[in-house]
């Protein structure tokens, strides 16, 4: 260890890691270098296992640098996810507290979204225990990182399986209608819709409206594509949902065959691209040393290729818009 390492030798001996909410590709490379960056500066570091619920229940258990090997690559996370209702009373938070000091755990990592995140801002106010959040989630719908763990994967998952998709359309002369995910946040959907060249890319920001959808579709049928793929993000108020928007179009452009493909949770899954892994390396080590630093209530993200530290309720509150330039360069792809 060098002399520029001992500064983070302080208060924290032991840290624990967690990850909650829904899984993403790149966890468990942020869970190996959280823990081999503990090893690396001679800090004890415990693994929680199930988020918030498994820390109520006391499911912890000691990691060690090679309890970790072979992990990298793999998708969703060793040490599993849950949404937990009691971590949302005090009596859950307490038990939580309560199981952290009977380990001797000094600080917390939270691998997770902005619903973790927000367990986290409670959990720190409550008990003033240290806490560094890795954002964690597909949707990338986090403030303070223009990349959350997983998204990477998922944008290349979404554009490998529509670029299958658009050969069954065109052997077919098919519309499709691709769902991808993004219940609030339409960056799945601009993203592999622009990467996928898609004709049509209906987003919760942009409220394309029907007739709008079928005036389009009626402009590529007359400029001569005889097939079309229109990629909706599952959050999208254009229809109820994405099968009365197929039906919409039959109805009322019955020259098409209309087909719908709901990608769904393979965009969870798979071996991380990469660069979440390089992505979730860099953050898990920058956590780390956020916590040994006494810095505390803070997310790391990915900024102009520098990794940075936001507030975590900032990171929650502020959820990044869409982009626009991107937005403009779609009108003009689809032309």
């Amino acid at each position: 260890m060098s002399k520029f390492d001992v500064r983070f030798m302080g208060k924290i001996k032991k840290i624990a890691v967690m990850t909650s909410g829904g899984d993403s590709p790149g966890m468990n490379a942020a869970i190996r270098s959280v823990v081999r960056t503990c090893a690396y500066y001679r800090t004890e570091c415990m693994g929680i296992y199930r988020g918030y619920q498994g820390l109520i229940e006391g499911d912890l258990v000691p990691l060690t640098a090679r309890s970790v090997n072979n992990i990298i690559h793999k998708g969703g996370t060793i040490l599993k996810s849950a949404r937990s209702k009691d971590f949302r009373t005090k009596e859950g938070r307490e038990k939580a507290y309560q199981h952290l000091k009977e380990n001797n755990v000094d600080a917390l990592v939270v691998i997770g979204g902005d619903g973790s995140f927000t367990g986290g801002v409670v959990f720190n106010k409550e008990f003033s225990f240290p806490i560094i959040g890795i954002p964690g989630t597909i949707d990338n719908d986090i403030s303070g990182t223009t990349h959350t763990l997983g998204y990477d994967t998922a944008l290349n998952t979404a554009v490998e399986a529509i670029d299958k998709i658009r050969d069954t359309a065109s052997s077919h002369n098919r519309l499709f209608f691709v769902e991808v995910m993004g219940r609030d946040a339409g960056f799945i959907a601009l993203n592999a819709g622009v990467g996928a060249g898609a004709e049509e890319i209906l987003i919760p920001e942009e409220d394309l409206g029907l007739e709008r959808m079928l005036e389009s579709l009626k402009k590529s049928r007359r400029t001569g594509k005889s097939s079309s793929i229109v990629v909706v993000s599952e959050g999208d108020k254009t229809g109820k949902n994405v099968f009365e928007l197929a039906d919409y179009v039959e109805e009322n452009l019955p020259e098409y065959e209309v087909r719908v493909s709901v990608l769904g949770h393979m965009q969870r899954g798979g071996s991380p691209t990469c660069f979440d892994r390089v992505l979730a390396s860099r953050l898990g080590v920058k956590a780390v040393e956020l916590l040994l630093d006494s810095q505390t209530n803070l997310m790391v993200g990915l900024q102009n290729n520098k990794v940075v530290a936001t507030d975590l309720e900032k990171a929650i509150k502020g959820q990044d818009s869409i982009d626009t330039e991107l937005l403009r360069v779609s009108d003009i792809m689809t032309t």
